[in-house]
C-alpha cells in the first residue's frame, strides 16, 4: 500500500491533502457553529420551554453560546463545551429519571454567564451603578428565559424610586 502511494505524483499527493484538510476545516467550522445555535439546544426536548422564553426575547439574535461558554481563548471554550456536552449526553441517555423540571445554572455556568453579561453590557456598566447586587441575574434572573418575563408591564417605564426600593431588583 505503502510503495503504491510512493509511485503516484508528489504534486497529485499534495493536492489530495490540501483539499482533504480544506473539506475537513469548513466541516468542522459547520460542526462547530451549528453546535453553537439555538436549533442545536432545542433538540433535546426537555430544552423546549428554555427555547421558546429565548426566542422571545430580546437576545434572540445570539447563539446559546454566546451567554453559556467562556470566550477567552478557543482551547478554555472547547474544554467547557465537552464538559457540558457529556453531562447533557448522560443525562439525557443514562441519567433521564434525574432531570429536574426547572433548569438552573452551575456555579461554574453562572460565572461564565455573568462574564459573558459584563462584557457585551460594558457600556451600560459604565453609565448605570450596579453596585446593589452580586451577578447580572441576581436582578435580571428572568433575561433571556423567563416564562412570561414579558408581562403587561413589560413595556411600561418603571416608577421613580422602585429601583432604589428594591435595591436594584428583586
Amino acid at each position: 500500500m505503502l510503495k503504491k502511494l510512493m509511485r503516484i505524483d508528489k504534486k497529485i499527493l499534495i493536492f489530495g491533502a490540501l483539499f482533504a484538510g480544506i473539506v475537513l476545516s469548513v466541516l468542522t467550522a459547520k460542526t462547530m457553529a451549528y453546535t453553537d445555535s439555538a436549533g442545536f439546544c432545542k433538540n433535546c426536548h426537555i430544552m423546549t420551554p428554555v427555547y421558546e422564553s429565548f426566542v422571545d426575547s430580546t437576545h434572540t439574535k445570539l447563539s446559546c453560546n454566546d451567554c453559556h461558554l467562556p470566550h477567552e481563548s478557543v482551547a478554555k471554550k472547547l474544554v467547557f463545551k465537552g464538559k457540558a456536552g457529556m453531562g447533557h449526553v448522560y443525562y439525557n441517555t443514562l441519567g433521564s429519571s434525574k432531570i429536574p423540571n426547572v433548569f438552573h445554572a452551575t456555579e461554574n455556568s453562572k460565572e461564565v454567564i455573568n462574564g459573558n453579561c459584563i462584557s457585551c453590557h460594558e457600556k451600560t456598566l459604565e453609565n448605570v451603578s450596579h453596585e446593589a447586587k452580586d451577578s447580572c441575574s441576581s436582578c435580571h434572573r428572568q433575561v433571556p428565559h423567563g416564562k412570561g418575563f414579558k408581562d403587561e408591564n413589560y413595556k411600561k417605564p418603571p416608577v421613580t424610586g422602585d429601583l432604589l426600593e428594591n435595591k436594584g431588583g428583586y
